[in-house]
């Protein structure tokens, strides 16, 4: 009976290829790819997150990304624009910590709420460095405007005349 359906299969799959339903599948003419590598059990997850652009922190365990968000804390408040927003913030981030400390599941990994204080002072020198710092020059081309001579030239022109 095997035998039968094995036929059966073999016809319709020499049926499709002589109306030529496989001449145009996408990937046709290239190399399988990773066949050459050797065995990965995790395969499906790799190429899962490569395909849907998700970031490899998603398969960590919680205190690993819990710390990994604490690491960046300064790179996501630097363009909060208020106080009270780099606050609730901290606070969001630390509500997360301290229920993962009530009820820890993972590996054991030392993860302490974030001094919210600490943050805010960081936040206000980050902002007065930024501010103190001349603005970058535009490099978009502007509308062409007249020259006006300034009516006080400097010294420095003078100076080389006399030299």
């Amino acid at each position: 009976m095997t035998e039968a359906w094995d036929a059966a299969v073999e016809a319709q799959i020499r049926g499709a290829v002589q109306r030529g339903e496989f001449d145009d599948l996408p990937g046709m003419g290239k190399p399988i790819p990773g066949k050459g590598a050797p065995y990965d059990e995790s395969w499906w997850i790799k190429s899962f997150l490569e395909r849907e652009a998700l970031p490899s922190d998603l398969l960590l365990p919680t205190p690993l990304q819990l710390r990994r968000r604490i690491e960046q804390v300064p790179d996501e408040v630097r363009d909060l624009p208020t106080e009270q927003s780099v606050r609730d913030f901290v606070g969001q981030l630390n509500a997360q910590i301290v229920a993962w400390l009530r009820n820890p599941e993972g590996p054991r990994v030392v993860v302490r709420p974030v001094n919210a204080d600490a943050v805010v002072h960081r936040w206000r020198a980050e902002r007065t460095r930024r501010e103190i710092r001349p603005p970058a020059k535009s490099t978009t081309a502007t509308a062409p405007t007249t020259a006006v001579a300034s009516p006080r030239r400097g010294w420095w022109p003078r100076w080389l005349r006399w030299r």
